[in-house]
């Protein structure tokens, strides 16, 4: 078969189920959806930065959470929908790559901040008198850096590679956007050198980090059980309880897309999968991750806006 590279040539992106027969109602749920992402999201950060009381190492991280679940939305959505209502269908080779890398970036800087927000927690819980110390301003301001920033290198690599593999054939990308997966089915090459690369990468980006979010939590029910204050153990329990909902349904997509081999799933699911964490998690995490401090800085600016 002829191998075909021509990169100035338009990738052509199929859609959300592109056998789904009513593509609408998929295009008006998803842009409802984004909206109530966007407020959410917006609201929460707008909150921990006007409330002072909400001015502490973990509601900073659950801000920057915010701000990433935005760009992570906006980075995909919008682009569906006006692609839809244009009727236009493709999207040029640097466009393909650009998305490609700031998906990567941001979903790897998730995965970092997840993390650090359990470390968070865990010195909250099982070591509270030297929290003060071990939480400064300096370092969950490096955390955030951290987050940000530690992504980058692996997902420009992740970005060259599949971009650059010859395509056979037709350059229809199953998918809604130009995702890994989908942009590795349309090479005629052997990528299973390249698979082995993404393997490694996943274990040090998803599996360690998602064994020592375990492990973390693991000390923390145990540190809850040792506690005499029920109110106090009712509150950390509920803390850790929704975000190790966040972390289940964020980590648990990104390691069935990415922890196995591309041949092993279909279009179908990597669709969905991405659906799950690019635009379900970002609208549950205002609801899953709100506490009554955030609730009650809630009250007290409408009690202002009223006034």
């Amino acid at each position: 078969m002829e191998q075909k590279n021509e990169n100035s040539t338009d990738f052509i992106l199929l859609g959300l189920f592109p056998c789904f027969r009513y593509p609408y109602l998929l295009i008006l749920l998803f842009l409802f959806i984004y909206i109530i992402a966007f407020m959410g999201n917006s609201i929460l950060i707008f909150l921990i930065w006007l409330d002072s009381h909400l001015h502490t190492p973990m509601y900073f991280l659950l801000s920057q959470l915010s701000f990433i679940d935005l760009a992570y939305i906006s980075s995909t959505v919008p682009k569906k929908v006006t692609n839809y209502y244009t009727r236009k269908k493709s999207i040029s080779y640097f466009s393909c790559a650009t998305q490609l890398f700031f998906f990567l970036t941001l979903g790897l800087a998730e995965c970092i901040l997840l993390t650090l927000m359990v470390y968070d927690c865990y010195v909250a819980v099982c070591n509270p008198l030297r929290y003060t110390i071990l939480m400064n301003p300096k370092v969950f301001l490096k955390m955030a850096a951290a987050a940000w920033s530690g992504g980058a290198p692996t997902a420009l690599v992740h970005t060259i590679y599949p971009m650059n593999f010859p395509i056979c054939g037709s350059r229809e990308i199953n998918h809604y956007l130009c995702e890994m997966p989908a942009i590795l089915r349309m090479s005629c090459v052997d990528i299973s050198a390249y698979e082995m690369v993404k393997f490694v990468s996943t274990v040090v980006f998803l599996l360690i980090p998602f064994f020592l979010i375990l492990v973390s939590y693991t000390l923390i029910f145990l540190s809850v059980l040792r506690m005499n204050s029920w109110k106090g153990s009712n509150k950390a329990l509920a803390t850790c309880f929704s975000h190790l909902t966040v972390v289940s349904l964020y980590f648990g997509q990104a390691i069935f897309i990415y922890m196995t081999p591309t041949s092993s799933h279909t279009p179908e699911q990597d669709q969905i999968a991405a659906v799950l964490g690019t635009i379900v998690t970002p609208v549950l995490n205002p609801l899953i991750l709100r506490s009554k401090e955030v609730v009650g800085a809630l009250r007290k600016c409408m009690e202002r806006c009223g006034n």
